[in-house]
């Protein structure tokens, strides 16, 4: 089943952890669909949250995580790799998760790579998209927490809550 707006219109805190175990679906154009579990997340949570790329505020890159829950957002990290979020919660409350990994593409980088997504995704949606959805097919995994990942620059408090949801015993 293909997760709907009202999935993605819930909290980060929320969304993030139910993510994980759901599966990730592109189609290419030539019709092969690439699927992929998602085994890692990471919520980011408001203007307050020194992590969120809307920490500084409302701005071109940022103006995706104030709008609709469910929209795709890709940013290029280092210059070289895309990684994707989704938008969640209110409209107004900047907050996304980032998919952090895959059960086979240990990364972000690597798991937009495998699934062909770059900045031409940023600001479609995973809601009624025959490019790329999000299905659940009941597999609810264990899941343990972690620090966030990469932020080094928010500062301790920031950088060591545990926002990052992975499959699996810790």
């Amino acid at each position: 089943m293909r997760l709907t707006g009202e999935f993605f219109a819930r909290d980060a805190l929320e969304v993030a952890p139910d993510l994980v175990g759901k599966i990730i679906v592109r189609k290419l154009p030539d019709g092969t669909e690439l699927r992929e579990r998602i085994a890692e997340t990471e919520a980011y949570r408001g203007e307050e949250d020194k992590g969120c790329h809307a920490a500084k505020g409302r701005t071109p890159r940022t103006e995706l995580l104030y709008g609709k829950s469910g929209v795709i957002y890709v940013y290029l990290c280092y210059g070289m790799h895309w990684l994707m979020n989704v938008i969640t919660g209110e409209d107004g409350q900047p907050q996304g998760v980032l998919f952090r990994a895959g059960e086979v593409h240990d990364g972000p980088a690597k798991l937009t790579k495998y699934l062909q997504i770059n900045g031409s995704f940023n600001g479609g949606t995973f809601v009624g998209n025959e490019e790329i959805w999000i299905e659940d097919d009941g597999f609810r995994p264990e899941i343990h927490t972690a620090p966030r990942v990469g932020i080094d620059y928010a500062g301790d408090y920031w950088k060591s809550i545990e926002w990052r949801f992975i499959a699996g015993k810790e």
